[in-house]
Order: structure tokens, then sequence, then C-alpha cells
């Protein structure tokens, strides 16, 4: 394990610039001075939320190293481990269009679902799921039973349920 002190979280976090360490070992820091005189049109601030980036991406990049570290282990243990391996930089932009389109097919599905429910369904399951109303406001405001309230709901939550394992 290596030093903190020397880790790329640890140096970068403690500079005044944003630190860069490339394979050959070689550093680099940007400072203040640096990035105005590259940025004209940029203030101290923005410099500030860079550097502030910066100290947030060495900090995943350490903790998503050190959890790997844990996760070493023997060959014959791993079948008992589920998602031994964190994932890379390059993975997780690999992702982003599968998880675009894994968000659009749910967001379908969620509109068919809503759209299977009766006017009145809908009415009731927005007020309670959106605006937060207890069944016993919405059955005050529409002049109706707490009982019969519940169950519409119940049976709306039933026809979303039913739509959403249909389709998938």
């Amino acid at each position: 394990m290596q030093n903190y002190q020397n880790n790329d979280y640890a140096v970068n976090k403690k500079a005044e610039g944003i630190v860069y360490r490339f394979v050959t070992g070689e550093t680099v820091t940007i400072t203040l001075a640096d990035y105005l005189l590259e940025n004209p049109d940029k203030t101290k601030k923005d410099f500030a939320k860079w550097k502030k980036r910066s100290d947030k991406d060495y900090y995943k990049r350490d903790r998503a190293e050190n959890n790997q570290t844990w996760k070493n282990v023997p060959i014959d243990d791993q079948f008992e481990i589920a998602d031994v391996n964190a994932k890379t930089p390059e993975e997780l932009v690999i992702d982003v269009p599968y998880q675009k389109r894994e968000n659009e097919r749910r967001e379908k599905l969620a509109l068919q679902a809503i759209k299977s429910l009766t006017e009145i369904q809908k009415r009731r399951y927005e007020q309670y799921h959106v605006d937060g109303l207890s069944t016993w406001q919405i059955a005050e405001k529409e002049g109706k039973n707490q009982k019969s309230i519940y169950e519409s709901l119940q049976v709306a939550e039933k026809k979303i349920k039913e739509v959403m394992t249909e389709i998938q």
C-alpha cells in the first residue's frame, strides 16, 4: 500500500494549484496565475470550481483503488462475491449510452402504466404520491370515505405493476 501522503489525492488536496501526475511519474501543477493567464475571461471562482472538481475526482479514484485493494481475493472465492471490480472511467463512459437508453425505456414504461389508469385513479395516485396527501386528506377533498380512496389506490398500484411486468 502506498504512503497516503504521497498518493495523488493527498498531493492534489494539499497543493494550492491543480496537480496532474502522469504514468511516467512526472508531475505538473497548474497554479491560479497559470490558469488566469491561459484563460483571461475566467475568474478565481472558476479556478476554485476546477480545483474542487479535481479534488473530488482524485478522491473518487483513491476510494475506488482502495475498495479494489480490499476486494483482491483468491480466484476460488470470487464466485461468492458480487461485483468484485470497481468500474474504470472507460467502462463508465461506455455505460452512459446504455444507461440513457435504459432510462428512456423505463420512462416509456411508466407513462404506459399511468395511461392504464382511469382518470379518478390518476388523480388520486398523483395526489397521494406527488402531492403527498394522505388517503384521509384525499377523501375529505373528494367527499368520499377513506377506505374507498385506499382501495382505489391499491387497484391503481396493482394495474401499474401489471403493466410494468407485462412489458418487461
